[in-house]
């Protein structure tokens, strides 16, 4: 019987699953909402559910059938937003393997983007961390700290500096800025303290409210000074995280890689002025990521079965 590997990214907004065969080939993929429930007071049940679906979906694609109600795996590598506590315990309801790996979400996306070569990885989604290896194999990381005290240059903070500016404008202690008009008819209000309020309720979670970042990389594309600040802001962010990881694990003549992932830097603007800010530093190179964390899980997940 063929032998198979599974790589899973958990993440904050959605999950995906891989699913690889022991040739290296992709045999199968799937796709479900987020997996992050830790405030939830049924957190147990929707992370398995959403762990069932991907899987079940990836595995139907690689021909895959469950034994007992669990998928059989050699070696299966998971990477969690919001970190592997608990999870592994959960996860062995699921599948059954012999070699798993539970760990966080900054690594996976690592092994991804320099196909398991030394580097750092920024990461810029709903939240934000940049996490790094060095060729001694210790590691480093920058921010990552939820978005009441961290997540500088993620999706979520720049919709909340964009916001603050159009409470600025409202108060008039600001300045005139295009984003007004453009969020508030994003978020079906009539002025900007009904927006502020409805994003403090239920029906405003940060997913949400961080999926209107590309309204802010619209008008800073036609030219409004506030939201291009905010873009350039929040590349400024990202790259002195990328610089505390570097500094941690390197030295200064050490050649460095750095590569990015996450919806944020789909904004031209803002991956614009983070690569010239990160490669200021001649010893340092920057370059799209070489595969998606999903696929850094089941490079991790190969690489434990040896």
């Amino acid at each position: 019987m063929s032998e198979y590997f599974l790589g899973v990214d958990g993440g904050q907004s959605s999950t995906t699953a891989v699913i690889g065969d022991e040739h290296g080939a992709i045999a199968g993929w799937g796709s479900a909402g987020p997996c992050n429930h830790v405030s939830a007071a049924d957190a147990k049940e929707k992370f398995l559910r959403v762990m069932r679906e991907c899987i079940s979906q990836a595995a139907v694609r690689a021909g895959l059938s469950t034994a007992e109600g669990r998928w059989p795996f050699k070696a299966a590598c998971f990477g969690m937003s919001g970190g592997p506590a608990d999870k592994a315990v959960l996860l062995a309801e699921v599948i059954d393997t012999g070699k798993l790996h539970v760990t966080d979400d900054a690594r996976i996306a690592l092994a991804g983007a320099t196909n398991g070569a030394p580097g750092i990885v920024v990461i810029a989604g709903t939240g934000s961390i940049a996490f790094g290896e060095n060729a001694r194999g210790e590691t480093a990381r920058a921010g990552g700290w939820g978005y009441i005290f961290g997540d500088e240059g993620g999706a979520f903070d720049i919709v909340r500096q964009a916001l603050r500016a159009i409470v600025r404008e409202h108060e008039g202690w600001g300045g005139r800025t295009a984003l007004t008009p453009a969020l508030l008819e994003a978020g079906a209000a009539e002025d900007a303290n009904e927006l502020l309020h409805a994003f403090y309720t239920p029906d405003w979670p940060r997913p949400r409210v961080a999926s209107l970042a590309p309204v802010v990389n619209r008008i800073a594309e036609e030219g409004d000074p506030i939201a291009s600040g905010i873009l350039e802001n929040a590349a400024r962010e990202l790259a002195l995280l990328a610089s505390a990881v570097r500094r941690q694990l390197w030295s200064e003549e050490e050649l460095t890689r750095v590569a990015w992932v996450g919806g944020v830097f789909q904004s031209a603007i803002l991956l614009e002025r983070f690569r010239t800010l990160v490669t200021l530093d001649e010893k340092t190179t920057c370059a799209a990521p070489e595969h998606g964390p999903a696929i850094g899980a089941l490079l991790l997940a190969r690489q434990s079965a040896g």
